[in-house]
């Protein structure tokens, strides 16, 4: 069954601003807390309960750089601890339960909201399926919202750890945009992905085009609208970053953000490349139908041509009438029979020497 181009929203209609319920796929699972504290010399982590949210407070202040991930957002109790101890609006609290945004960037005193919409491609079903990541960038702290465990983020995790790179030496602005340069380069696996098996289609479109053929043809149109819906905002989101004002981002880090506004640009050319060789191939879909509709009608119409007269000589000497001058003769029927052939061999050489056959 393809998937719903909109949600239906969970949040009833007139429901006060900054009301805290969640808005997405429902969930049971528990929901996780994992951070990581550091700066050049040193490195803490540590794995929370839900119950233990309020720990995170601690690591405000501080004169490191605070790193906190939260694994599911379908608890708005949790969100309202952590949202309460980072001092976040009630509006943006909601907005971070609410899975159906579209990616953004807006600036507060005190701290950034940002938006993305993660993908992850599956194989089976040939779908694109995106999680929501919420991202709150303060002067020494970034906290990250995700929908589920699982994300795109083990590198820079690895990075941390192993005190690779300059990320340790950076700010929290870089933390923030190693976080979104993750997700934007993992548009590129999906795109790698589609792309291969727009390959085969293309092969399979060439070759014996069905049924199927034009259901996968639909399916990647409609995950091409999906994914631009997810990509597109994302110049924005970036853009916006870079013109900001405030103390939250370096003009070091804005350096890294220009190369990271140049890779949502080579993605969005890819989406809108594969939009196009999609809708070239469902014309070419209805065009191969038409041409094998058109080859079947001209064999029909070659077969009716030829024995149209047939039919009218057969129809001729099928009357009952008694007097028919031919019938007496002894050679009227082989006669009629070397008619009809000559007939027949006749239509067939005229439609070979034109090339209809």
């Amino acid at each position: 069954m393809p998937r719903k181009l909109l949600r239906k929203r969970g949040k009833p209609a007139g429901s006060a601003p900054g009301t805290l319920i969640h808005v997405g796929e429902k969930r049971t699972e528990a929901v996780h807390l994992h951070y990581i504290d550091y700066d050049a010399n040193q490195l803490e982590e540590q794995d929370l309960a839900a119950e233990e949210a309020a720990a995170c407070c601690a690591l405000k202040g501080r004169p490191t750089v605070s790193w906190i991930n939260i694994d599911g957002i379908h608890q708005p109790a949790v969100i309202q601890n952590i949202g309460d101890c980072f001092s976040l609006h009630p509006l943006v609290q909601e907005d971070i339960l609410n899975t159906d945004h579209r990616p953004k960037f807006e600036a507060f005193d005190d701290y950034a909201f940002i938006v993305l919409k993660m993908p992850f491609y599956d194989q089976e079903r040939c779908e694109v399926r995106t999680e929501q990541v919420s991202l709150i960038l303060g002067h020494d702290f970034v906290l990250s919202f995700q929908e589920k465990e699982g994300d795109v983020f083990d590198k820079i995790r690895d990075r941390l750890r192993n005190n690779k790179g300059r990320i340790r030496k950076m700010g929290a602005d870089y933390l923030a945009y190693a976080l979104i340069d993750a997700v934007v380069d993992h548009y590129f696996s999906i795109l790698e992905q589609i792309g291969d098996q727009i390959e085969d289609l293309e092969d399979e479109l060439i070759g014996a085009p069905d049924q199927d053929t034009l259901h996968a043809i639909h399916n990647f149109k409609r995950e091409m609208i999906l994914l631009r819906k997810s990509v597109w905002p994302l110049r924005e989101l970036i853009s916006g970053m870079q013109r900001d004002e405030s103390d939250l981002i370096g003009d070091t880090t804005k350096i890294y953000l220009r190369d990271v506004y140049d890779h949502t640009i080579q993605v969005i050319d890819t989406v809108e490349t594969f939009r196009d060789i999609i809708a070239g191939m469902l014309d070419l879909y209805l065009s191969s139908l038409s041409n094998k509709m058109n080859e079947i009608m001209k064999v029909l119409t070659i077969m009716a041509s030829i024995f149209i007269p047939l039919t009218f000589l057969a129809g001729v000497y099928g009357m009952n009438f008694h007097y028919m001058p031919e019938l007496a003769w002894r050679w009227s029927y082989p006669a009629l029979w070397l008619i009809m052939i000559v007939i027949g061999l006749g239509f067939f050489i005229v439609f070979k020497r034109r090339k209809w056959l």
